[in-house]
């Protein structure tokens, strides 16, 4: 009887097992699924960071630091009240001026993309009339600008004629501080600023900041292992 019970019992077993195989191969069959999806994930998302425009946009008469000749352009699309613009010209900028730009690799552009109203378009008719005066001068402009940026509360308006111009008075070179205000007041540059705007129409920009390496755009801007990937790749191509 015992043993009549447990030979039932070891047949019950047997018959269970396949059930449990079962089980275990669709485990099986999911987690290759979920993985095969996260790699056709991350492929999708590097195809998408290094989408390509048709054309490269114009930078005539636009501000541009590092070597004329450089074979790698790096185009930031920026709004002074925008606050990742603020980070990312603190921490990543850096890094590319000491490696690319003072190295002669890279030149780098700066387009104005008026996100934020009034103040942006303020900044920009302010850093275009500097840059009229003098182009080193631009940049200088640039980082204080940003640099004067609250971090705590980015919304306030703090980009006025007063603020700029007492900016204007630490950079250099030095720049002529009675025609900076005069321009500033009477929209002199405007004209500039516009042609920016048309720039990011074409291009459909719609986040700040936004990058371009030769045409190339960067879906994240922090991603330093992709933006030296495609220097790199830019610089031997």
């Amino acid at each position: 009887m015992s043993k009549s019970g447990n030979k039932r019992k070891s047949v019950s077993t047997q018959k269970k097992n396949p059930g449990k195989t079962l089980v275990l191969y669709t485990g099986i069959f999911i987690v290759l699924l979920v993985a095969i999806f996260l790699i056709n994930k991350a492929s999708t998302d590097k195809e998408q960071d290094l989408t390509r425009v048709s054309e490269l946009p114009s930078i005539v008469n636009q501000p541009v630091i590092g070597n004329a000749d450089a074979k790698v352009t790096l185009i930031e699309f920026g709004d002074y009240k925008c606050p990742s613009c603020k980070k990312w010209t603190q921490t990543v900028y850096p890094e590319l001026k000491e490696q690319y730009i003072d190295t002669g690799k890279l030149k780098m552009v700066y387009i104005n993309t008026l996100f934020h109203g009034a103040e942006s378009q303020l900044g920009a008719i302010a850093g275009e009339a500097v840059l009229a005066q003098n182009v080193d001068a631009f940049w200088s402009f640039n980082k204080a600008m940003f640099e004067a940026q609250p971090t705590a509360n980015h919304d306030v308006a703090w980009i006025t004629e007063e603020k700029i111009m007492e900016l204007a008075k630490t950079i250099t070179p030095a720049i002529d501080l009675q025609q900076l205000q005069n321009d500033i007041k009477n929209k002199i540059t405007l004209p500039e600023v516009e042609i920016d705007n048309k720039l990011i129409d074409k291009y459909r920009i719609n986040q700040t900041p936004t990058v371009m390496i030769n045409g190339i755009i960067i879906e994240n801007p922090f991603d330093m292992n992709t933006i030296k990937s495609v220097l790199e790749q830019e610089l031997v191509g």
